[in-house]
């Protein structure tokens, strides 16, 4: 499948029926599996056997669709969860733990900056974040004997910064660790960052991969790149023995390709349990089967709003990566050539107050917290998504009071322009 087109691999990956069997991927809705002889279920327990004996674990129909998204990356294994902000857990938790340090981008989405900065520092993970566009020597500076991973998106939400990903994986390889992007905007019809040096991809599959507001979801993709035991020291629950399965090591016995993975399935989300439902799984497949279709849709929705926006006196910025003149132009041509996603950022003239105008103003775009969507939405992120972020840290992250986050659909750009235009005309 990976030598196929990205469209191909959208529509045919991850599942191929057998003889009279189901076309559609079946949605296995079940919590249990039944086995013939407790031996073969012990097997299964100790890692010794293929199957499935818990949905929390595994299950087929979540199995085929990550094998779907792994395809998509170019990855060599992958593994759904219940949400985007669960994968960038399990891929950050999965190697770290009490006393280890991570370095992060500070511009993220909200909700992962408060996981990385707040929560996963209540566990005793530290971490420093640094600004996309730090020097080198910054960026060098910033990691500690430590540090266990580096993290940052594609496409930044909801500031919009691409990410100059070479230059981080870099980084992160030179001290030992790898690097981890959440390439939720783009996606692979977009950006592969696997094949720009990213070891781990991550994926919140509610929003573009969905593409329909149905069912929430994340994905995890082990690129099968990194050598673990080269760096056994920084990673001891991947490099020795796991106790909890009979003195396991993962990183010997399921190779480089399938140590991270599998320990996340059987460590994290054995205790953590934050399995994406099969029915979800089966509403995402859908999704995929369309995202090559859906992305460029998108993308040309996006240019042509943040090229009108562009030249409204009652805008007086406007963020979008290939928009000629955007600080992340160049990055955008190099990683995103055909493309990056349908959000615009823009700051209005007149601060948060016009803001709120101009969103209950607007009539075919809904205010949402969503984004990625084939309905346009549009949301004040200040006031919503990066609410819990103080002014210095909304600074960090390239948020203004005045910014909104405009997500294009699948609508007709002439329509969206309009909306647009007399909602501008309301400030």
């Amino acid at each position: 499948m990976s030598e196929q087109s990205i469209g191909t691999r959208c529509v045919q990956a991850g599942y191929t029926p057998g003889d009279g069997e189901p076309r559609q991927i079946p949605i296995v809705q079940s919590t249990t599996f039944k086995y013939a002889t407790s031996e073969h279920m012990g097997q299964l327990f100790d890692l010794e056997a293929e199957g499935y004996f818990y949905t929390r674990l595994q299950n087929p129909t979540n199995d085929a669709v990550a094998a779907k998204i792994c395809a998509l990356e170019g990855g060599a294994a992958a593994m759904l969860t219940s949400s985007g902000q669960a994968a960038n857990f399990f891929a950050l938790f999965n190697i770290c733990e009490a006393g280890s340090h991570v370095v992060a981008s500070s511009a993220i989405y909200g909700g992962t900056y408060n996981l990385i900065a707040h929560t996963m520092a209540k566990m005793g993970v530290e971490s420093t974040f640094v600004s996309p566009t730090c020097t080198p020597e910054e960026l060098a500076a910033a990691f500690r004997p430590n540090t266990r991973a580096v993290f940052g998106e594609t496409i930044a939400n909801p500031a919009l910064d691409v990410l100059d990903i070479e230059r981080f994986a870099k980084a992160a390889h030179a001290h030992g660790v790898p690097l981890i992007v959440d390439n939720t905007f783009p996606t692979p019809v977009f950006c592969r960052p696997i094949e720009w040096g990213a070891d781990i991809v991550t994926h919140s599959t509610t929003k573009y991969m969905d593409g329909h507001g149905v069912g929430v979801g994340g994905a995890i993709v082990d690129s099968g790149n990194f050598d673990w035991m080269a760096h056994a020291d920084k990673f001891p629950g991947l490099t020795t023995p796991d106790e909890s399965y009979h003195g396991i090591v993962y990183a010997e016995k399921f190779g480089q390709a399938g140590a991270f993975i599998t320990k996340a399935t059987s460590q994290l989300m054995r205790d953590l349990g934050s399995i994406q439902s099969p029915q979800n799984a089966f509403y995402l497949n859908m999704g995929l089967e369309s995202l090559h279709v859906r992305m460029p849709r998108h993308f040309a929705n996006g240019l042509a709003v943040a090229e009108y926006l562009a030249g409204s006196d009652k805008v007086t910025s406007v963020r979008f990566p290939h928009l000629a003149g955007d600080p992340y132009h160049e990055l955008a041509q190099k990683y995103l050539p055909e493309g990056g996603s349908g959000v615009v950022s823009f700051e209005l003239a007149g601060g948060r107050a016009a803001a709120e105008k101009f969103m209950a103003a607007l009539r075919l775009a809904a205010i949402e917290t969503h984004v990625a969507d084939a309905r346009t939405c549009c949301l004040h992120p200040a006031s919503a998504t990066h609410r819990q972020m103080n002014d210095e840290e909304l600074v960090a992250a390239g948020i203004s009071p005045a910014m909104v986050r405009f997500s294009c659909g699948l609508e007709d750009s002439a329509d969206l322009i309009a909306d647009i235009e007399q909602a501008l005309a309301a400030i």
